[in-house]
């Protein structure tokens, strides 16, 4: 009795590690984003169904750092995917090199969404093509929703 109990006391164990959502994933945000501050995010599983027509922007790691301001100049990593398909667009991560850039040269998403957060902080920003490239005629995303793992290096 005492091995048929250690065996499902392992297996158990093993089956544990397999869910969907680890726990370095985010649980209170609309798509889980792991939760492993300075590496590379992983995006979970975008819900099915249509894509939200207002901006979301929740923190999957609160900074304690300074505040993001409407004129503040960012250093981020970012990763970008689209909500149709999941595939990924764009990482910063895979240069190895943060982008820098005023918040008031950005897609207005970036503006709106990021405005408030704090150095330090993982956002995830989910952005309608209104406030995407929609405003770009011709861009090839200007259609799409877009998706954005966000890490706030630093602000000033």
């Amino acid at each position: 009795m005492k091995k048929v109990t250690f065996f499902l006391a392992i297996a158990l164990v093993g089956l544990t590690g397999c869910s969907e959502i680890g726990d370095d994933m985010s649980t209170n945000t609309l798509i889980p984003v792991s939760t492993n501050a300075g590496a590379e995010p992983t995006i979970g599983e975008i819900p099915s169904g249509p894509a939200p027509t207002e901006l979301v922007a929740q923190d999957v790691i609160v900074g304690t750092g300074a505040t993001v301001a409407a004129t503040s100049m960012l250093t981020v990593h970012y990763t970008l995917l689209q909500w149709s398909d999941g595939s990924l667009i764009e990482s910063s991560w895979s240069s190895g090199n943060p982008a820098t850039f005023g918040l008031m040269d950005v897609i207005p998403g970036w503006q709106q969404g990021l405005v408030g957060a704090k150095a330090g902080s993982r956002r995830l920003l989910v952005i309608p093509p209104a406030l995407g490239y929609g405003p770009m005629a011709g861009h090839p995303l200007e259609t799409q929703t877009l998706i954005f793992a966000v890490d706030i290096i630093s602000i000033s």
